[in-house]
């Protein structure tokens, strides 16, 4: 998915978008890199240069944790992206091949009860792997309803659904980051990011950056098209019974119209029950 030296790849990578004015240096006229240089890294992070290149170059690939704290600081990155360094720079071992990503029949039980909130259930590559009536009709109508990122990055009305397009596919890329890890082995993630690499530039230039960003909580606007605009917040829990999957519930500010129009989405979606269960499963 990536090269064989992922610390160095990483670390090219996130120093190409810090700005030299970000972190206190002149700007100059003449520079030949985007970003930070190597001797400036390693000047802002108090090692020096010759060690930086060594890292990058993946002749050094053992750094201490205090080392690795220091080139968070020095690259600006945010508590994901830093604590995703430090997994790179000590990888535990081989993780065992990925297991099937069932939804325990408690979990389904408890989304179903939620008649007035969307919920979903994704899984390692951000496929929905379930959701309630009210989740389905949420991201329902899509040639990519049951898997978000295919969704925000080939459907053809993607940027229609979501009227914040730009910020959706940068969040979406760095939370597949954040779900692949260190775990380059994983067949479907493998898959995933070869296809999507293959059919989308802006997904190749998104994945380029190397974002790391975990799903915790938001504020999403929809524009879905049966009820109009939606403005949701949405929280992702991690499903502890199965690590690899989050559980994702939207909610609409109480008295907003947002609340309202996700009433009618409920009241629609209440009126297609019985005939979904007679001809099969209400699927997004």
């Amino acid at each position: 998915m990536d090269s064989d030296n992922p610390l160095g790849l990483f670390l090219r990578a996130r120093r190409a978008l810090v700005r030299p004015e970000e972190a206190g240096l002149p700007a100059g006229s003449r520079r030949r890199v985007a970003g930070l240089r190597r001797e400036e890294v390693a000047v802002l992070a108090g090692v020096s240069t010759d060690y930086y290149v060594r890292l990058e170059q993946g002749r050094e690939r053992s750094p201490s944790a205090q080392v690795v704290d220091a080139l968070a600081r020095a690259l600006g990155l945010e508590e994901d992206a830093a604590d995703h360094l430090h997994r790179l720079a000590r990888p535990v071992g081989t993780r065992a091949r990925p297991q099937p990503e069932a939804v325990s029949p408690a979990l389904l039980r408890m989304m179903e009860g939620w008649h007035r909130t969307p919920a979903l259930v994704l899984g390692r590559c951000l496929t929905v792997l379930a959701h309630n009536h009210l989740g389905g009709a949420l991201f329902a109508g899509h040639a990519h309803s049951g898997d978000l990122l295919r969704l925000v990055f080939l459907d053809p009305d993607a940027r229609e659904f979501y009227p914040d397009w730009d910020a959706v596919a940068m969040n979406s890329v760095a939370a597949l980051r954040a779900c692949a890890g260190t775990a380059r082995e994983d067949p479907r993630m493998i898959a995933t990011v070869g296809e999507l690499s293959l059919r989308s530039e802006e997904f190749r230039r998104l994945w380029a950056r190397h974002d790391i960003r975990r799903k915790t909580r938001e504020s999403k606007r929809f524009r879905h098209p049966l009820v109009g605009e939606l403005t949701l917040d949405y929280e992702s829990l991690t499903v502890n019974s199965a690590p690899d999957q989050q559980l994702v519930v939207y909610q609409a500010e109480p008295g907003s119209p947002s609340e309202q129009a996700l009433a009618l989405l409920g009241s629609l979606v209440a009126a297609e029950v019985p005939r979904a269960r007679a001809d099969g499963p209400a699927g997004a």
